[in-house]
């Protein structure tokens, strides 16, 4: 294959790709801001539980 078809080739298609993710990030509904802080809740407490788990045993 000639390489400047394969370039041609590999932009068209970078193109499409770049079309595709601005569509489906426009399609994409909004996220409401009490479930913004039901996640930022669900991982803090993530994050407390692991931190409880790899702590040392006090009798170390």
């Amino acid at each position: 294959m000639n390489t400047e078809l394969f370039l041609y080739v590999e932009r068209v298609r970078a193109l499409e790709l770049r079309a595709e993710a601005e569509r489906r990030r426009l399609a994409r509904t909004p996220v409401r801001a009490a479930r913004r802080w039901e996640i930022r809740l669900g991982w803090t407490l993530v994050q407390m539980g692991l931190r409880l788990v790899h702590r040392r045993p006090a009798h170390y």
